[in-house]
């Protein structure tokens, strides 16, 4: 490797979590390289989440990469597989790109080589454990949402027709808000009585006051509250 582009990211939820930052990232990117004698064609330095490859400077980097010519041998450097992607299907499909323009993405701390058949293993490994990383956050973070709900407590913002509040204790909940709440409940009961179709009822929501553009939100509003399941609202 006689070249190499750097790249460094972080997400602000991992500077919390993680102590990640882009100044230590690209500190030892630069030290590596030069121990190893390796050339810096330029820095990218990315503040964007990796779930995907729709970010700004990385769409950067691979625009200066197809600039170069083809047959040219590239590299692109970072710390772990991690700040490459956190998606192991969209991470194989970007490395499929890179290879068409002769370059290759590498981690300093998880190096692979690619001459070798069986280091695919550990490459898919690589990837897949910020993959199962996310699983798991959004999974607890959707279960301590659950369990905050039903304790009474309202973490989200709060739906149409309510207000977020915080008790004296800290506790965060939620209580309807007038005249939202009022219109919304009274729209609610003229679809429970079947009198009016459901375009009928968001007009007249709309002339008392009720700011709902959309069919469908309308439906989603009187979601918020209980009816039989035998009910059937006129279409």
């Amino acid at each position: 490797m006689k070249s190499a582009y750097l790249y460094v990211r972080v997400s602000t939820d991992e500077q919390k979590r993680k102590g990640y930052s882009l100044p230590e990232q690209e500190d030892r990117l630069l030290k590596y390289c030069e121990y190893n004698d390796i050339k810096v064609e330029d820095i990218y330095r990315e503040d964007f989440s990796a779930k995907n490859f729709n970010r700004p400077e990385w769409k950067k980097l691979v625009a200066a990469i197809r600039k170069k010519p083809s047959e040219e041998e590239k590299n692109i450097l970072f710390i772990k597989w991690d700040r490459f992607s956190r998606d192991i299907e969209y991470a194989y499909e970007m490395i499929g790109i890179l290879r068409k323009y002769h370059t290759t993405a590498m981690s300093i701390d998880q190096p692979i080589d690619f001459s070798v058949p069986e280091s695919t293993v550990m490459l898919a490994v690589y990837l897949s454990i910020p993959e199962a990383e996310n699983s798991r956050r959004a999974l607890n973070t959707s279960n301590g949402i659950r369990r905050a709900k039903q304790m009474g407590r309202y973490p989200n913002k709060a739906p149409m027709g309510f207000i977020n509040l915080t008790a004296l204790s800290g506790r965060k909940y939620i209580a309807p808000k007038q005249p939202e709440a009022g219109i919304i409940k009274w729209a609610f009961e003229q679809l429970l009585e079947n009198c009016f179709k459901i375009d009928e009822v968001r007009r007249m929501a709309c002339a008392k006051g009720l700011k709902c553009s959309n069919l469908f939100a309308i439906l989603f509003i009187v979601g918020l509250f209980p009816y039989p399941r035998d009910l059937k609202i006129r279409k």
